[in-house]
């Protein structure tokens, strides 16, 4: 089985990091392969467009492997990589600029999970998952990161607050505020409709 970020142990990370530092293209590459899907996953939803998602992990990538000397293995190597995502969406939403680098990502899926399957969602759930990410998209930047990191990448708030670079009790405010923006947004659509795509009404731990 191939692993990933959330099968791979803390050891074997630990060992792929201190090969990375000695300059082990293989090592660097395992990392890619390890994080870049959920990285890119949650950057796609961030800028909204595939080419831009693509640039921003590449350039997140290239500054993690240009800063590994000063990464802390107390930490998972992902919160430290999406952090550093993050504040270059942060970049990118405020202003477009040119990012560039050598890293392949010609593999990564078109768009994550959002285009859904004919078998394997009927049209009417189609709609209703477009409905529920056309709002998160209108939350803002720190609103919508802390929504698609508790939700869909199941970091805890704890982990949030180490990406975002906010304190936790900052992160269950936007986690919160978001909450009652969706459900004002999506007033019209069933709630029971909405459990399978969005837990709108969990609790942050």
């Amino acid at each position: 089985m191939t692993e990933t970020a959330g099968t791979v142990s803390r050891e074997s990370e630990r060992q792929l990091i201190t090969r990375a530092r000695s300059g082990d293209s293989c090592a660097l590459r395992e990392l890619v392969d390890l994080h870049k899907d959920r990285l890119f996953a949650f950057i796609w939803r961030m800028v909204r467009n595939h080419h831009d998602a693509e640039e921003v992990c590449q350039d997140a990538f290239l500054k993690a492997f240009a800063s590994l000397e000063s990464f802390s293995s107390e930490y998972r190597f992902s919160t430290w990589l999406f952090t550093i995502g993050y504040r270059i969406c942060l970049n990118r939403l405020r202003r477009k600029r040119p990012l560039t680098g050598e890293l392949d990502f010609t593999g990564l899926p078109a768009v994550s999970d959002e285009t859904p399957s004919a078998t394997a969602e009927s049209e009417d759930a189609a709609r209703l998952k477009g409905k529920v990410w056309e709002a998160v998209s209108r939350l803002s930047p720190p609103q919508r990161a802390t929504v698609l990191l508790f939700y869909r990448h199941e970091f805890s708030c704890q982990e949030i607050s180490g990406v975002l670079e906010l304190p936790v009790a900052t992160v269950k405010s936007h986690l919160h505020r978001a909450r009652l923006r969706l459900r004002e947004m999506l007033e019209s659509v069933d709630a029971q409709a909405l459990r399978p795509f969005c837990n709108l009404s969990g609790q942050a731990g």
